[in-house]
């Protein structure tokens, strides 16, 4: 089986690492509070637009989120095969407190939460 792993970046304005300073921008939200040089021919959209534009952008998120989740459930069902063929068990506790503490590191305590939702769907499809 051969996995293929995709890497995640983004264009859009508003993803970590890519955010004014204080600021969240999206395309095409308005900038309250400071002044910029607007180029000649450029339109402000309505807040309403901003908002579409945003949710539009958050299901194109949430379609990748499952995705990714899919192929996670995936590659964890090929591990578990892989051990139980080896005469190991089906579960690896230790492994799993790993995963549970970079996701608490990651995003504090709802990533905790988070990660054992994804360790219970990875869990017992064999």
């Amino acid at each position: 089986m051969v996995v293929l792993l995709e890497l995640l970046t983004s264009d859009f304005p508003g993803a970590p690492g890519r955010q004014v300073r204080g600021a969240w921008c999206f395309p095409g939200s308005v900038d309250r509070g400071r002044s910029h040089h607007k180029e000649p021919g450029m339109t402000t959209t309505t807040p309403e637009q901003t908002i579409a534009d945003a949710r539009e952008r958050i299901d194109a998120l949430d379609d990748r989120i499952i995705g990714l989740i899919q192929e996670r459930v995936a590659v964890s069902a090929v591990v578990q095969e892989t051990r139980i063929a080896s005469g190991g068990r089906r579960v690896h506790l230790s492994r799993e407190n790993e995963i549970l503490s970079h996701y608490r590191d990651a995003l504090g305590k709802p990533g905790t939460a988070l990660a054992m939702t994804l360790l219970e769907l990875s869990r017992g499809r064999i």
